[in-house]
């Protein structure tokens, strides 16, 4: 059965935190732990498959995004884009840079960073693709594949004004700090749905700064990405 979108995510109360679980090790998010891993993954299965119900006339079609970790000398970063209000999908959210797959892409990661390059203006020149995370399906049919990426600072970055309204960078040890996941419950018309977020703000460059409310299909794959490093 087709399922009522989230239309305002902020505004369903959160019923639970996850403290009880540990945060991943900083040692465990450097650059060659992380290359490591990818090289000798771990026995593990991903937490969260999809969202759960397609909203109607939607073909199923894949999609790759990748997982862009920015390894500065304090720690990597996540690079995410906040989306234009006007698309006709996600139109707001914070996304990970990504899209659907082209014929003319020879595999997934060619798409993930062919995306990047086309939303964000990140040259590949700069990015060393680790490995996949298992597909995930959202809401809108598509059957997302994570391709996670190492990324050496010193690029600029050129926003494409259609689709993305901002990028900025969360570092990787917040996301990665279970304390920060929060379990939403949207009840609507009899169905029930469930989510993850995790809220961000930079306090350090201001206490009032804005609030980045990363949560769906991201903040699940994310939440994917800590199994993955925590197995």
């Amino acid at each position: 059965m087709a399922r009522p979108p989230i239309l305002n995510p902020q505004a369903v109360p959160y019923s639970s935190v996850d403290q009880h679980l540990p945060a991943v090790a900083a040692a465990q998010m450097t650059p060659a732990a992380l290359r490591e891993r990818f090289a000798n993954p771990p026995s593990w299965l991903p937490e969260l498959a999809g969202d759960g119900g397609l909203l109607p006339g939607r073909a199923p079609a894949h999609a790759a995004v990748l997982l862009p970790l920015v390894a500065y000398a304090d720690g990597l970063r996540l690079l995410l884009t906040r989306r234009t209000e006007h698309l006709r999908d996600h139109a707001g959210q914070i996304s990970l840079p990504g899209g659907r797959v082209e014929p003319q892409d020879a595999s997934l990661e060619a798409t993930a960073l062919r995306e990047a390059e086309e939303e964000i203006g990140l040259p590949s020149t700069f990015v060393e693709v680790l490995g996949r995370l298992p597909i995930y399906t959202t809401v809108t049919a598509y059957q997302v594949t994570p391709v996670v990426a190492l990324v050496q600072p010193g690029f600029e970055l050129k926003l494409h004004e259609g689709e993305v309204a901002e990028a900025f960078e969360v570092p990787l040890q917040f996301l990665m700090t279970p304390a920060h996941h929060r379990h939403h419950v949207f009840e609507f018309a009899g169905d029930r749905r469930q989510f993850l977020s995790m809220p961000w703000r930079n306090t350090a460059v201001s206490p009032d700064s804005p609030e980045y409310f990363i949560w769906g299909a991201t903040a699940a794959m994310l939440r994917n990405f800590y199994r993955f490093l925590s197995a």
